[in-house]
């Protein structure tokens, strides 16, 4: 498996199978330079062109459910893309029509294709339909928590599915808004039983430094940059 990490909370995973990108998002760099704030990354936009086969949303939130590019993407793209999302970004996306797949995956909900299968698990955030994503590929598990708390339902729900724990944890830890900081996103990592921890959504315009992410196995992705795993 391929990863790319899009900064914030946007990845790209890429197998023989499938191209799957989660929560794929280039407005917010445009807003930072409206608002005068200084912007730590420069975005790449070449992602706009990876032909993805699956779409996965978090939530509705504009950051992650960015449709101007998506937009972008559905342009660019030579195929339907499948799109899955919880119930409100669902409403949102569906009215992009097309000739693309649809799916509302809320918590406790499965979907597989091209050989992944997908989990929705609650995330505790103000959004109630938000949720994070557990894909299994057959070989590995990946769990992209989306932004969420530190919450003890949102582990349980994680361990409920991976007993024996997820391979890779894609955690968030700039501490803002409705994400954990880095210590919280390490405990977390330690209570699903991770194998792998993999800090996300940070950087843009803060000053975390994901070294302070104190887990025994970090991996720490360089924006844009595709990285085997």
């Amino acid at each position: 498996m391929k990863v790319t990490w899009l900064t914030q909370a946007g990845l790209v995973f890429e197998n023989e199978n499938a191209t799957v990108m989660v929560d794929p998002a280039l407005s917010h760099f445009e807003k930072l330079k409206r608002e005068d704030r200084e912007v730590k990354i420069t975005p790449d936009e070449s992602f706009i062109e990876k032909q993805p086969d699956i779409i996965l949303i978090t939530h509705e939130h504009d950051g992650h459910l960015d449709l101007e590019t998506i937009e972008r993407i559905i342009a660019s793209c030579e195929h339907p893309i499948t799109f899955i999302s919880p119930k409100n970004a669902y409403a949102k996306l569906k009215k992009l029509g097309g000739r693309h797949n649809y799916v509302m995956l809320n918590p406790h909900s499965v979907w597989s294709e091209r050989g992944i299968t997908f989990y929705a698990v609650h995330a505790e955030h103000p959004d109630p339909a938000a949720v994070g994503f557990i894909m299994d590929d057959g070989e590995r598990t990946f769990y992209i928590s989306g932004d969420t708390l530190y919450n003890y339902d949102v582990i349980d729900e994680v361990l409920e599915l991976v007993e024996d724990g997820v391979d890779y944890a894609f955690l968030p830890i700039n501490g803002r808004g409705n994400n954990m900081n880095a210590k919280d996103a390490a405990d977390f990592a330690y209570e699903i039983d991770a194998k792998v921890a993999v800090p996300v959504h940070y950087g843009l315009f803060d000053s975390v430094n994901p070294e302070s992410f104190d887990f025994d196995d970090v991996l720490i992705l360089e924006p844009y940059r595709e990285l085997e795993i």
